[in-house]
């Protein structure tokens, strides 16, 4: 018997801190009110503030991960985080549609741990275009945007790949008193804004948005209303600690 909540997959790397990738992830589903299954793509050793290696996942065995879910359960939504080559990234986008034709992907794009190790180059433009064409949402932070597809600004650079997909250009890393991601789709710009807290910076908070968004899509939400429901949950995780690392209270369940 299946349960009545939906199911919402994340494929990302394992933080033993719980604070960024498949934990946090898989914390933000549930406590949106959807089912989290999760596929490790990496295992890192890191806590909150230090990053020191990596252990990549074979492709073979994520795919043998996500295909015995596929198998079990009906999951139409999946976010993908870290991903050892973008290269092969189209291809593992290809397989989730064909295991799922209706199913809708947001590429939250780890390019760089948040305790300074990079994990990837520079991509070549086409091969974002490419990846872009199959995605529901892109949700690039400032700096990963402009290594994505540089150019003048991020703003600049979210509405040309806004042309291939929704782009959800992530504002924590700008200046000011308040936090503003802007929604780049269909030609049209949507803010969501909220004050930029003094102790708000978070271990992973780029995971938890684009999680919560992927659980906001799961639950009916229009692209737009995901967004927005995801900025206010965001919001309330980075307010919950003084600490780098924040509590998941359980949302309203719609």
């Amino acid at each position: 018997m299946q349960l009545s909540r939906p199911y919402a997959l994340s494929i990302a790397g394992f933080d033993p801190s719980g604070g960024a990738g498949l934990l946090a992830d898989c914390k933000t589903i549930e406590a949106n009110g959807v089912y989290g299954l999760g596929v490790c793509t990496a295992l890192t050793v890191q806590n909150d503030v230090q990053f020191e290696q990596v252990s990549w996942v074979p492709a073979a065995t994520i795919l043998d991960q996500a295909r015995l879910l596929f198998t079990r359960f009906p999951i139409k939504w999946v976010k993908i985080g870290l991903f050892e080559s973008l290269g092969h990234l189209p291809e593992l986008l290809e397989w989730l549609q064909m295991q799922q034709p209706r199913v809708q992907i947001i590429w939250d794009p780890v390019l760089k741990a948040s305790a300074g190790y990079d994990f990837h180059s520079e991509p070549r433009q086409a091969l974002v275009q490419a990846l872009c064409k199959q995605l529901t949402l892109l949700t690039p932070n400032r700096p990963e945007m402009l290594r994505l597809w540089p150019a003048a600004s991020a703003e600049e650079s979210a509405a040309a790949v806004a042309a291939f997909c929704p782009v959800l250009l992530k504002g924590g890393h700008a200046d000011g008193d308040v936090a503003t991601d802007i929604l780049f789709v269909d030609g049209d710009q949507h803010a969501f804004t909220a004050p930029r807290l003094p102790h708000g910076e978070k271990h992973g908070s780029g995971c938890v948005l684009s999680a919560a968004i992927l659980a906001g899509l799961a639950k009916g939400y229009s692209l737009v209303e995901a967004c927005r429901e995801g900025k206010t949950y965001t919001s309330a995780f980075l307010a919950s600690t003084d600490t780098l690392l924040g509590y998941h209270a359980v949302a309203r369940i719609m």
